[in-house]
C-alpha cells in the first residue's frame, strides 16, 4: 500500500496527535496529514505493551495552552482528577516545596480516544497497527517512511514533511539516512531514567499528607529509594493513586554494591509502596478505564532537548525530541507546547514551499525560546543532585532555598539560590555564614550551579536564526556544559 499526502506523522502519543491536529487546524485542513499509530484502534496512543505508561500529570497551564490553540476541549472522563501543585518533600520529611501550580491527572487509557474523535473531526487519516521502521530518504532530503501492517503488508507512505513522534528510542532519528545537525543517540548512562508506576486504589487509614494528599502530587527525594531519581504519589482521586519512581542504572548500580544489595526498578516500587504510611490495603483498580493499564516501566529521556530538532523534510517532536524536563522527567507539557508550535512552523513551511532544514528552523527557534530554553541549566542541576546524599537534599533544601527560589519553582523556572550568590547577605546574615560554613561544599556548587544556569538561559536566549550559525552555537554549549560537569565532579 502506498500513499501520498503533505504531512506524515509517526507515533499517535500526545506529541503526534496534537501535532497532526496542529497542522490540520492551522491550515484550515488544506494540507492533508496522515498519522500512523502501531497500535489498533481501541489501543490507540499505547506507549508499551504493558499499557498507557505516565505518570499521568500535566499543569493546568499546559493544556489549557493546547486546548485554546486546537480550539479543542478535555473534560471528564479524560481528566480524573484535579490538584492545586505539586509538593517537593525532603528526604527527611522535614522541608516540603510547592512545585508549579494547578493541574490534572488525566486517564491516559481514555484521553487517547477522546483525541482520536478530534482527529478525524479535523480530517486527519489514521493508520492503525501500522509500525513504521524506516525513512526514505532523496537527494539528502527525507521524503516519506517505510512500514509494515499487522498482517505483514509493506506500508509506504510519501510527504512533504516526516513527523517523527515515535518515542525516545526511535529508529526513525537513530538511523536518520540523511545529513544533519539531529542528534541521532541520546547518552543512555547518564541522560536516560528507568521509571514504572503502579495504578492503585485503597484505604484511606492513616492521614499523613507527606505521603499522600489528594489536593497535591508529592515527590520524594530519597537516594536510597529512587537513587538518581525520585519517587511519587500522584492523587488520581480521594483513595486512588498514580505511584511510582524513577532511577538512574548507574546510580542504582553503585546503591546495591554500597549495601550490598541486588534491587532492580520493580522491587524498588514495591518498596516504595509500603513504605507509603498512607496506603493500606492497595489493590488494582477494577472496571474499563484502568483495564490493562494498572502497572508498566518504561525509559524517560532527563536532559535538554535534542540540540537541533529538524531536518531537510525531517522533524523530532515529545520523547523522541527529548522533551521532558530534565528535573523531573515531565513530558506531557512539553510535549503540548511543541506540537502546537511545531504545527505552525510546518504549515507555515509548506505555504512557503521550503521544507528544507532552513525552511523549518522556526520551529527550533520558537521552542526554545518559548518553552526550551531553560532546560540545560536544570540538565546541570539534575545531574548535580543525583550525586548528592540524602542529608545534603534535606539540609540545602532546609537552609539554602529561598522564598524568591520557591517563586521561581513555582513558575518552573531554574532557583538561583540568593542566600548563597548574594555576597553581601551571605556577609550580613549570621545564621547563614554558619549554616555555609557547616556545608561549605555543597554551598559553592549549588551557587555555582545558579550561575551557570544564569549563563546557558543567556546563551540559548541566543539561539541562532540561521542554521549556518548552527555549529559556532553548540559548540559554545558544549563548552559550557563540559565545563559545569568538570567544576561538579560529574565526567
Amino acid at each position: 500500500m502506498r500513499i501520498d499526502c503533505d504531512v506524515v506523522v509517526v507515533g499517535g502519543g500526545p506529541a503526534g496527535s496534537h501535532t497532526a491536529m496542529a497542522v490540520a487546524r492551522f491550515s484550515k485542513q488544506n494540507i492533508r496529514v496522515v498519522l500512523i499509530d502501531r497500535n489498533e484502534r481501541s489501543e490507540f496512543g499505547k506507549k508499551t505493551k504493558r499499557g498507557w505508561t505516565c505518570g499521568d500529570a500535566v499543569s493546568k497551564r499546559s493544556l489549557e495552552f493546547v486546548m485554546e490553540n486546537l480550539g479543542i476541549r478535555y473534560e471528564r472522563p479524560e481528566i480524573e482528577h484535579e490538584v492545586d501543585g505539586v509538593l517537593v518533600i525532603s528526604p527527611d520529611h522535614e522541608t516540603k516545596v510547592l512545585f508549579d501550580g494547578e493541574g490534572y491527572l488525566l486517564n491516559r487509557k481514555l484521553w487517547p480516544q477522546k483525541q482520536l474523535q478530534y482527529l478525524e473531526k479535523f480530517g486527519v487519516e489514521v493508520l492503525f497497527g501500522v509500525d513504521a521502521r524506516q525513512l526514505i530518504a532523496e537527494d539528502n532530503r527525507i521524503v516519506g517512511v517505510k512500514g509494515t501492517s499487522r498482517d505483514g503488508e509493506p506500508v509506504e507512505v510519501r510527504a512533504k514533511v516526516v513527523v517523527d513522534a515515535s518515542g525516545s528510542a526511535s529508529v526513525l532519528r537513530a538511523n536518520l539516512p540523511i545529513e544533519s545537525y539531529v542528534e541521532r543517540e541520546i547518552d543512555k548512562e547518564n541522560d536516560m531514567e528507568a521509571t514504572g508506576r503502579y495504578i492503585l486504589e485503597f484505604d484511606r487509614v492513616v492521614e499523613d499528607e507527606t505521603w499522600f494528599d489528594p489536593r497535591y502530587c508529592i515527590i520524594h527525594l530519597d537516594q536510597f529509594l529512587a537513587p538518581g531519581g525520585y519517587c511519587w504519589t500522584f492523587p488520581k482521586g480521594e483513595s486512588k493513586v498514580n505511584i511510582g519512581l524513577g532511577v538512574q542504572k548507574t546510580a542504582l548500580d553503585r546503591r546495591n554494591a554500597a549495601y550490598g544489595l541486588r534491587d532492580n526498578l520493580t522491587s524498588l516500587i514495591d518498596q516504595y509502596v509500603r513504605a507509603n504510611r498512607a496506603i493500606v490495603n492497595p489493590r488494582e483498580p477494577e472496571g474499563y478505564p484502568d483495564q490493562g493499564n494498572t502497572y508498566s516501566t518504561w525509559q524517560v529521556p532527563v536532559r535538554r532537548q535534542n540540540d537541533c530538532m529538524v531536518a531537510n523534510g525531517y522533524v523530532v517532536v515529545g520523547d523522541a525530541a527529548w522533551m521532558p524536563r530534565p528535573i523531573d522527567a515531565g513530558g506531557l507539557g512539553p510535549s503540548l507546547y511543541g506540537s502546537v508550535i511545531l504545527g505552525r512552523n510546518v504549515v507555515r513551511a509548506i505555504e512557503e514551499n521550503d521544507v528544507s532544514q532552513d525552511g523549518l528552523w522556526g520551529y527550533n527557534v520558537e521552542y526554545v525560546r518559548v518553552y526550551g530554553y531553560q532546560m540545560a541549566g536544570f540538565e546541570v542541576l539534575r545531574r548535580y543532585l543525583q550525586t548528592l546524599p540524602n542529608d545534603d537534599i534535606s539540609f540545602g533544601m532546609k537552609h539554602f532555598l529561598s522564598e524568591d527560589d520557591i517563586e521561581s519553582i513555582k513558575r518552573r523556572e531554574h532557583p538561583r539560590f540568593p542566600l548563597l550568590t548574594n555576597f553581601l547577605r551571605v556577609l550580613l546574615d549570621a545564621e547563614l555564614r554558619r549554616r555555609v560554613r557547616e556545608r561549605p561544599k555543597l554551598a559553592r556548587s549549588l551557587a555555582y550551579v545558579a550561575n551557570k544556569s544564569r549563563r546557558l538561559i543567556r546563551h540559548y536566549l541566543n539561539y541562532p536564526e540561521r542554521s549556518a550559525d548552527f555549529p559556532r552555537w553548540r559548540a559554545q554549549l558544549l563548552r559550557e556544559l563540559n565545563e559545569a560537569n568538570e567544576r561538579l565532579g560529574l565526567t
